[in-house]
């Protein structure tokens, strides 16, 4: 059966996408919903309940061929193919739903201790809003777009911080990539600049205030050499240097 299995998930990967449910992710609990599943696939948009044993079979194959499958639900997807046909539709049913929110309840507890790390409040406040609820389309849809906003709410608020900082110490680089950042305003865009821009913006500021410090006659020779050194280095390289190098140089 294992052999087996193998060789149908190759050809299953080369088939359409993964397990498609007609029902939207805001649908109300199963618990209440009618007995007759009306969980399709794309290939077949055949009911569950209406479903051969290959066509089973194929269906959960595809969920095992997609690299985002969790193990919670390759667990319980590979348990489904060593039953019975019932334990296979049962599977694509609820389990497979079952499953995914387990799967979405670790990556969301990861999510969380990241966050308390990082001081992100509104990541925070999203997630125990969302395992309050507890649901698993409250946990997918937290994933799905729920985390990227709150995300952003928090990158928004830090890039502010940076921008006040910026303007203390005139750094004008920083300035003019926030401003383009935040009349971007994506979420996108917020977290590639906390990510990169950032440390490139004051790298360039951080250039020119070297390039200051050469330009002063009265600085001492070791100041200077120091100075024409770091001037090309890294930006963590310029960085160390206006902070910390700069003093150790004339101690």
């Amino acid at each position: 059966m294992r052999s087996t299995r193998a060789t149908l998930l190759v050809a299953a990967a080369a088939l359409t996408p993964a397990l498609l449910l007609s029902t939207p992710a805001s649908a109300a609990d199963p618990a209440t919903a009618p007995a007759t599943a009306t969980a399709t696939t794309a290939a077949s948009d055949k009911p569950v309940d209406e479903m051969s044993e290959e066509d089973l079979r194929t269906a959960i194959l595809r969920i095992l061929a997609d690299e985002d499958s969790g193990r919670g639900v390759v667990r319980e997807a590979n348990e489904a193919l060593d039953g019975t046909v019932e334990d296979m539709r049962e599977f694509l049913r609820t389990g497979y739903r079952l499953a995914q929110a387990e799967d979405d309840r670790v990556a969301i507890f990861r999510l969380l201790h990241q966050a308390q790390q990082n001081g992100d409040k509104a990541v925070i406040r999203e997630i125990n809003e969302t395992l309050n609820d507890g649901s698993p389309e409250a946990l997918r849809a937290f994933l799905e777009t729920g985390y990227r906003l709150a995300q952003a709410e928090d990158d928004r608020v830090a890039i502010f911080r940076l921008l006040h900082q910026a303007q203390q110490n005139g750094d004008k680089a920083v300035i003019r990539e926030i401003n383009e950042t935040l009349n971007d305003g994506s979420p996108e865009a917020l977290r590639a600049f906390l990510e990169t821009g950032y440390r490139l913006a004051q790298a360039e500021d951080d250039r020119v205030a070297v390039a200051r410090i050469l330009a002063d006659p009265t600085i001492s020779d070791a100041l200077r050499e120091a100075a024409e050194e770091v001037i090309d280095g890294t930006p963590e390289e310029l960085r160390y240097f206006l902070e910390t190098g700069r003093y150790e140089v004339d101690a």
